[in-house]
């Protein structure tokens, strides 16, 4: 097993044993929930918007390993950020785990997330590691539903 993926499977078994930010979010001006029927996964994204600035972000709901560590990992990339920020990671991250985006090579903000790389390799486990960013996305927009199918 290469360095790469052995890292890989680290940080997701972390963050899926102890996801960051997983709580209900009492102080939460947005909240969507997302679903992903291939697999089952299902979570709620809880933000808090000010001023165009992402406060704060968690989520809570059930799934896969790679979806609930995809979700923690998510909250921690996006609190703080603006809502411009929050959309262009959505879109890399997105584009990454299509195939669409090398992020070695073309110029991105994904750092840390880049870790999801491999999940290209994997059709069926693209919707799994996306749901939490659509879902943020739905949050980002004022829509309460998101799903992988969309």
């Amino acid at each position: 097993m290469s360095e790469l993926s052995e890292l890989y499977q680290q940080v997701i078994l972390d963050h899926n044993k102890k996801p960051r930010n997983y709580h209900k979010l009492e102080s939460a001006n947005r909240v969507a929930e997302g679903h992903n029927p291939l697999c089952g996964d299902q979570l709620t994204v809880y933000m808090q918007l000010e001023d165009e600035v992402v406060k704060d972000l968690s989520f809570e709901g059930s799934g896969c390993a790679i979806s609930k560590a995809a979700a923690s990992m998510m909250t921690q990339s996006v609190k703080g950020k603006t809502r411009v920020e929050a959309e262009t990671l959505f879109k890399e991250f997105h584009s990454m785990v299509k195939g669409e985006l090398d992020e070695e090579a073309q110029p991105n903000n994904l750092g840390r997330l880049k870790i999801f790389s491999g999940v290209r390799d994997y059709p069926a486990r693209v919707k799994c590691a996306s749901l939490s960013w659509h879902t943020m996305h739905a949050a980002l927009q004022g829509e309460e539903a998101a799903s992988t199918e969309t």
